[in-house]
């Protein structure tokens, strides 16, 4: 419930901050009252705790719901962000951070001020399990809100102070198991919306999960996990990567156990027990770690994630929702890192995929061929990774009965094209957040024009009218077709333009690799793709 400071609160200014006033929106919700901001014709939360902070002895634990508190929580700024390093160079995504701190589970909320039984859309930013914040301000929710949803977005932990798996640590679980702390964060703030949104004016019975690169890779591990059942009905996936995931204790698919890598990092850290690594600073934590090689990742931990993402989803055991997934033309050229060495010359690329490909090399080299090997080795990658990912969720969820609509983000503008940056990874975030204005400072700055305009007012409405529960639409533009007819898909170039059949046989090469490396059993399936692929297995039962 929402309700305005009554007078009698004015006598009480002494006591408030500044800028609370008689028109700052306090909400009595289960967890306790919360006052925010009004702006414009929105209730503004920020930084609102929804569980214990995972400090001192709860540092690698799961996380724990807040007791009910009785004092208000003053929702005007947004929490610090979760412990990460710095970047370590120029990029287009990095931003100075106001602050950081292990106490960081909060999440933001934006709200019509009118708002009841309003659809929810819970954002969950991406980064590589590693950077990010759900206060960046390329995720400001207001222009969504104002198209009548709830906007929610959290911070989770990240890197090894939200994925360590350790032995001593799963000794010390109930469950006997390790890592996944970010998860359960996301899982956790879940929770809490369910419990408190109706007093924001959301419908805990219409909650969208959606994400962006590792979002989007959480959201998929979110539709697996078993304890999340119910606590949302609709996800959106934007550059997701269905790449394979280490075992907590085995070395499976060609990746070392998560709590040998765990074992690995304390040792670089000189840490000799759980006691020290608990009592180093987080900040020395986070950024040595990826010197000493570690990478955050989810565990198959037989818990929280059952089983590698392609398994769940092959065996039906992902969450029977409609779907919105996609992903961008560009998706490497801001990713080079994920690239191997190119070859010297043409000759020494068909060489090398036949070598690597066997009996799919023609097929490789059809799609990917020796003729623009720079060209081909971001389309290969992108498409094994971001391409087949999409392709695959809205063909599983589609399979279920259920809306499934794809998207191809192809779209570009001045700067990108000078940069060589068309459509890169997360391009289309502003476009959908209408936040083109906040984006980083290295950003390629969108023209303020109207052919972008009716860009971003284009996928702010599709986007927006699939949380309300329809097909996504847009006035004025193409009406989106479901996958389900004829492999329908939206392609956002200088306009939305319906289409059909995506870069056809593509997703199927690329099934075909991971079946046979999945067979396999010691291989992963990643951006090892290309040049850098290992060698085919042979042909299996059950792979082509």
């Amino acid at each position: 419930m929402i309700r305005r400071l009554p007078y009698f609160a004015l006598l009480l200014a002494a006591l408030l901050p500044a800028q609370a006033s008689a028109k700052s929106p306090l909400v009595e919700a289960p967890a306790g009252p919360v006052r925010g901001s009004l702006e414009g014709d929105l209730h503004v939360f920020r930084g609102i705790p929804y569980a214990v902070p995972p400090v001192g002895e709860r540092r690698w634990a799961a996380p724990q719901p807040l007791p009910e508190h009785d004092g208000i929580v003053e929702a005007d700024k947004f929490g610090p962000a979760c412990m990460q390093p710095g970047p370590r160079g120029p990029s287009i995504y990095a931003w100075d951070l106001p602050s950081m701190s292990e106490d960081c589970l909060t999440l933001n909320i934006w709200a019509p001020e009118d708002a009841k039984n309003a659809p929810v859309f819970f954002w969950i930013h991406g980064g590589s399990l590693q950077t990010g914040s759900g206060g960046d301000p390329l995720y400001d929710g207001s222009a969504l809100a104002e198209r009548g949803i709830v906007v929610v977005s959290i911070n989770y932990r990240l890197g090894p102070l939200g994925y360590l798996a350790h032995p001593a640590l799963s000794a010390e679980s109930p469950d006997q198991v390790s890592g996944n702390y970010g998860l359960l964060d996301q899982i956790e703030a879940l929770k809490w919306v369910r419990a408190n949104i109706s007093a924001f004016g959301g419908d805990p019975e219409q909650v969208t999960i959606a994400g962006e690169s590792a979002g989007a890779l959480s959201v998929m591990y979110l539709m697996t996990a078993p304890q999340v059942k119910g606590l949302f009905h609709r996800a959106i996936a934007q550059s997701a990567y269905t790449v394979s995931a280490p075992a907590l204790r085995e070395n499976r698919n060609g990746m070392v156990a998560a709590e040998q890598q765990g074992l690995a990092l304390a040792e670089k850290l000189g840490a000799t027990d759980l006691a020290a690594l608990r009592a180093m600073d987080a900040k020395d934590i986070v950024n040595k770690a990826p010197a000493a090689g570690y990478f955050p990742f989810p565990n198959i931990d037989g818990q929280t994630v059952p089983r590698q993402l392609v398994d769940s989803f092959d065996r039906n055991e992902q969450a029977p929702v409609p779907i919105l997934a996609g992903f961008n033309a560009g998706e490497i050229r801001s990713l080079r890192f994920l690239l191997a060495k190119p070859p010297a010359n043409a000759a020494a690329y068909e060489a090398a995929i036949r070598a690597n490909y066997g009996e799919f090399a023609d097929a490789f080299l059809a799609r990917y061929p020796a003729k623009d090997i720079e060209q081909s080795m971001l389309a290969a990658t992108r498409d094994a990774m971001y391409g087949w990912t999409a392709q695959r969720l809205v063909s599983n969820q589609a399979a279920l009965g259920q809306p499934a609509y794809l998207y191809y983000f192809d779209h570009g503008y001045p700067a990108t094209q000078k940069w060589k940056l068309h459509a890169f990874h997360a391009a289309e975030l502003p476009f959908v957040f209408d936040t083109a204005g906040k984006t980083p400072p290295l950003w390629p700055k969108i023209p303020d024009n109207l052919a972008e305009r009716k860009m971003i007012r284009a996928m702010g409405d599709y986007w927006a009218s699939f949380v309300r529960g329809s097909m996504p639409q847009a006035a004025g533009q193409a009406d989106w077709p479901d996958y389900a007819q004829d492999n329908g898909f939206m392609h956002f170039a200088d306009r939305p333009r319906a289409s059909h059949k995506l870069h056809p046989g593509t997703a199927v090469l690329h099934e075909a690799v991971m079946c046979r490396r999945r067979a396999a059993g010691d291989i992963a399936w990643n951006w090892n793709v290309g040049v850098a692929s290992p060698p085919l297995p042979a042909e299996t039962e059950g792979c082509q």
